[in-house]
């Protein structure tokens, strides 16, 4: 369970900006607040049950045979509301990381592309896209990490460092 807890939080902090940056223009502030507004109706829902639901069944399987189905569901409510909580808690982020990528020009020309029907569509569309790209990548990463780990492992007693 540690160890799926830390495969979850590494994840997540991988899709976090690694150093801050400075501060957005006023006008492009602006804009990605309204950008952020658009996108976030559903986006919130959408990106905490693909969370959820690539976390849960490796939870669950885990503690097969090890609760029962009251502990397990009282389990899966606190996922679901500590994931929701932390997405929410995220996107409060989400204004100034796009002002910082993009200028307010570009900032509207996105706003009216997702004004688009095709543009809502991907709004949409994605979180799910996206979940179901993550859940390909889920069967490698064990021996990716067993990889990495060996490979980064013989690098350290290359340089003279014991494991």
């Amino acid at each position: 369970m540690r160890r799926l807890l830390a495969l979850v939080l590494l994840g997540l902090c991988l899709t976090l900006p690694a150093r801050a940056q400075d501060a957005p223009a006023a006008e492009a502030l602006g804009a990605a607040r309204e950008l952020t507004a658009l996108i976030s109706g559903d986006a919130n829902q959408q990106m905490s049950a693909a969370i959820i639901g690539q976390m849960w069944p490796n939870i669950e399987t885990q503690l097969a045979g090890k609760v029962d189905a009251a502990t397990l569901a009282e389990l899966r409510t606190e996922v679901e509301r500590m994931v929701v909580s932390l997405t929410g808690e995220v996107m409060k982020n989400a204004p100034a990381i796009y002002a910082r990528n993009f200028s307010a020009q570009e900032l509207r020309d996105i706003l009216a592309f997702y004004k688009t029907p095709t543009g809502a569509k991907a709004l949409r569309v994605m979180p799910k896209v996206m979940a179901d790209v993550g859940a390909t990548l889920a069967p490698h990463m064990p021996a990716f990490q067993r990889d990495m780990g060996g490979r980064l492992d013989a690098i350290m007693q290359k340089h003279g460092y014991k494991n």
